[in-house]
C-alpha cells in the first residue's frame, strides 16, 4: 500500500542566500519541480481524474481557472492562470502551461507568461537558470494559492467555453 504525502514543508531546502547570490543546480531544479508537484497534488488531490476546465472562486480574491489539456496514464498537461479584465478583453496572468508527471511526481513548466517579473526572457531553450526562475515564481504561485483555499476537485462543475476564456487570445 502507497501512502500519500503532500504536505508541505515550511521552508525551502535552500537559503535566501543562495537564491539571490548562488547559480541554481540540476537537483534545486528538480527540488522545485517537486515542491510545485506536492502545491498542485493540495490544489487539485483529484487531479488524475479530472478533464476539462475548471474554476475555483473564493470570497475576496481573483478566480482561479485550471484547464485539463491532456490526460495520460503517467502525465497530465495543464493550463492555470487568473483572468483580469482589460480593455481589450479578458487578460490571463500569470498564464502557465505545466506538465505533470505523475510516477515521478515532479511538475514541470512548459510555458510561464507573466507581467509583474521579467523571468522568462527566451524560453524556446530554456537555461538551468530561466528554469529555475520559472520554478520558483510557479512555486510562490501555488503556494500563494494553497494558502487562499483555491481548490479543484473531479466532482465539482466544469465550465463550458460559452461561459468564461479558456485560452489567451
Amino acid at each position: 500500500m502507497q501512502i500519500t504525502d503532500y504536505s508541505l514543508s515550511p521552508c525551502y531546502p535552500w537559503s535566501l542566500k543562495s537564491l539571490s547570490s548562488g547559480k541554481p543546480s540540476v537537483g534545486w531544479v528538480m527540488d522545485l519541480c517537486d515542491q510545485n508537484y506536492r502545491y498542485l497534488m493540495r490544489l487539485s488531490p483529484d487531479m488524475r481524474k479530472l478533464k476539462g476546465t475548471y474554476l475555483s472562486t473564493l470570497d475576496g480574491s481573483m478566480d482561479l481557472y485550471l484547464e485539463i489539456l491532456e490526460q495520460t496514464p503517467y502525465t497530465t498537461l495543464l493550463h492555470l492562470t487568473y483572468y483580469f479584465d482589460h480593455e481589450s478583453g479578458q487578460l490571463p496572468d500569470p498564464d502557465a502551461t505545466i506538465r505533470i508527471y505523475h510516477d515521478s511526481r515532479q511538475a514541470e513548466v512548459l510555458n510561464l507568461k507573466q507581467s509583474s517579473l521579467p523571468l522568462n526572457r527566451g524560453f524556446v531553450r530554456p537555461t538551468l537558470e530561466q528554469k529555475w526562475k520559472v520554478g520558483l515564481f510557479l512555486s510562490k504561485w501555488l503556494s500563494y494559492c494553497v494558502q487562499q483555499g483555491h481548490c479543484f476537485r473531479s466532482g465539482q462543475a466544469t465550465i463550458t467555453s460559452s461561459e468564461e476564456p479558456l485560452a489567451p487570445a
